[in-house]
C-alpha cells in the first residue's frame, strides 16, 4: 500500500479536501479557510496545476484579477484513491 505523494502532504491534502468538496474556490477563499501563505499557497497549487490535478482559471471581477482552482478529473480521481488507500489501512486495523 503506498500513498500518492502528490495528495499525501499536508497541505495539498487539505487543498484536494477542500476542492473535493466546494468544487472550486478563489485564491483569497483558499488562504483564508486553509491558513496558510500566499507564498505557501501558490507553492503547492503550482505543484498541483503541474501535475494536471488543478485547473486555473483567471478572469477580471469587477475590474480586479480573481483566480479561481478547480480539481480536474484526474485530481478527483486521485484524491479518491488516496481516500480509498486510506480506508484499506483502517480496514487492517479492525482485522
Amino acid at each position: 500500500m503506498e500513498f500518492d505523494k502528490l495528495v499525501h502532504q499536508p497541505t495539498r491534502l487539505q487543498l484536494f479536501a477542500y476542492l473535493y468538496r466546494h468544487e472550486e474556490s478563489t485564491f483569497s477563499e483558499l488562504k483564508d479557510e486553509l491558513g496558510v501563505t500566499e507564498g505557501n499557497l501558490s507553492s503547492h497549487i503550482q505543484t498541483m496545476e503541474d501535475a494536471g490535478a488543478v485547473a486555473v482559471e483567471k478572469q477580471f471581477v469587477d475590474r480586479r484579477p480573481q483566480t479561481t482552482y478547480r480539481l480536474t478529473d484526474e485530481g478527483r480521481a486521485k484524491f479518491e484513491e488516496h481516500i480509498e488507500t486510506l480506508e484499506a489501512l483502517l480496514g487492517q486495523l479492525e482485522d
